[in-house]
């Protein structure tokens, strides 16, 4: 299986690139800043998407497509969202290449096809989205418009890092058209919740729900409401964001709709997405220095066969009797891999399972199929034990099942430990550099002070959390009074 990791204690952003590579979920591309998602990596993505899909449908959304490539006026039509991703944008100029006259083999860029409008390769899809929606609403008749799109998008990092921030990444983005603030206000929400729901439920990773302050919010609208889960290091990561537009798209691209009353009125806006990133945060939350570490909901491979034997005949026996307990499995929705490969040894089996994280391991040999026994090892735990054949259906059910519950419980104590209460910016900066984690503070309101505190602690507030009380308090920094707490960390 090639050479140990690096431990995450070492050197934790080293342990995460080089099990990115090993565990085969992804690769450096020919492309800078861009990445190849390897199969397995790829079968993650998938299941994401699956689920994601089947809640955004059941909320009553449905899928389309809308051009890779937004037109440089329409961009700058929303003033907010043109500033706010200008510095990340990949630009189409020309759209033909020709034959160097000086040197034949190679093509340049053939100066009389330059475009008449420049085109921006999107970063997000708003503008061109709005630009259609005119054409869709003329009256309430024509509302609520529910998309959401799957789609790739460009935003031009210059530090990049597999999975977390790449300059081309893979993500869904829903944008809503709605009559009135309140609706929209409502789907805002709700998508919020579809997220925390799929983080929690099938990530096996809590998250905080909150809203983003002001210089945090995406550039555009009016409010950000945000999930953020904690990493193992410490750091925190926004692993999803939904966005109340208000009427600012609708009225930079003049949608307008007649009202029952037979009034003009501009129309109301959300977006929301999340992407590839969510792989990392996975990886991030649960794995361990052995590697990988799957919730079963998401992993491509639930249960890994390992057959042991010295003979054909031991080989085929064992396969008989694999076969039986495989489509038990199959038949409750498991997915089962029979590794009888016979060019790796037993032993290099087990470490790459372990490395690719597969919730639950199975061994066999010739000596269980004379005893009715077979060897169960789990991977959030790496205990191993023996059962009886007859019962291993019943026990890898109720495995997966514990796996999932014992990776969200175990991430929940971690926030726990890592959340801070402070009162001071003593004790601010105390936790933030020897604890890290969230930490809970009061803060005065204004830009200026989270401006300072992150250019003194790299610190930047998270979220003001929807769960958190209105409490009287004095912001850490300026001693001002402050009416609530909100969350602070480092973060990806």
């Amino acid at each position: 299986m090639g050479s140990k990791l690096t431990s995450r204690s070492t050197d934790y952003s080293k342990w995460y690139n080089e099990l990115v590579v090993k565990a085969d979920l992804a690769e450096n591309s020919a492309v800078r800043g861009c990445m190849v998602i390897k199969p397995y990596g790829y079968a993650i993505w998938e299941k994401m998407q699956n689920e994601l899909d089947r809640m955004f449908k059941e909320t009553g959304h449905e899928n389309a497509y809308f051009p890779l490539f937004v037109p440089k006026s329409l961009f700058e039509a929303e003033e907010k969202n043109a500033e706010g991703f200008a510095k990340e944008c990949a630009v189409v100029t020309h759209y033909r290449l020709k034959t160097d006259p000086d040197n034949p083999g190679k093509l340049i860029v053939d100066p009389n096809a330059k475009l008449e409008e420049e085109l921006v390769v999107r970063p997000t899809s708003e503008a061109i989205i709005w630009n259609t929606y005119r054409g869709w609403v003329q009256s309430y008749r024509d509302l609520p418009i529910k998309i959401n799109q799957w789609a790739n998008v460009v935003r031009w990092e210059m530090r990049t890092r597999l999975f977390l921030r790449t300059a081309e990444f893979l993500w869904q983005e829903g944008h809503t058209a709605h009559a009135s603030k309140q609706e929209a206000l409502e789907e805002t929400l709700q998508m919020q919740q579809v997220y925390a729901d799929f983080a929690e439920n099938f990530m096996a990773m809590p998250v905080v729900k909150g809203v983003k302050s002001e210089s945090e919010r995406f550039a555009g609208a009016d409010d950000t409401y945000t999930i953020e889960a904690l990493m193992q290091d410490g750091k925190a990561l926004q692993a999803g964001t939904s966005h109340f537009l208000g009427q600012n798209f609708a009225k930079a691209f003049d949608v307008k709709y007649t009202s029952k009353e037979g009034k003009q009125e501009h129309v109301w806006s959300t977006s929301w997405g999340v992407s590839t990133r969510l792989i990392g945060g996975l990886i991030m939350t649960h794995s361990d220095d052995h590697g990988l570490v799957l919730p079963p909901k998401l992993a491509p491979i639930q249960v890994a066969i390992v057959p042991i034997y010295r003979t054909e005949e031991q080989l085929e026996a064992i396969r008989a009797k694999v076969n039986e307990i495989s489509s038990e499995l199959k038949a409750k929705g498991i997915s089962v891999k029979f590794d009888d490969r016979d060019t790796y040894k037993p032993g290099w089996k087990f470490a790459e399972y372990e490395l690719k994280g597969v919730p639950v391991r199975v061994a066999i040999g010739a000596r269980d199929l004379e005893n009715g026994t077979l060897e169960i090892a789990r991977r959030d735990t790496l205990v191993k034990q023996s059962y009886q054949q007859e019962e291993a259906v019943t026990v890898i059910e109720g495995l997966l099942e514990e796996i999932q519950e014992n990776l969200l419980n175990k991430a929940l104590e971690y926030r726990k430990e890592h959340t801070t209460y402070v009162e001071s910016f003593e004790e601010f900066k105390e936790a933030i550099e020897n604890k890290g984690g969230f930490v809970a503070a009061h803060w005065d309101g204004t830009e200026e002070t989270e401006d300072k505190i992150k250019e003194i602690t790299k610190a930047t507030i998270r979220c003001i959390p929807l769960a958190f009380e209105e409490e009287q308090g004095l912001c850490v920094f300026s001693g001002k009074p402050s009416n609530k707490r909100v969350l602070f960390a480092k973060a990806y």
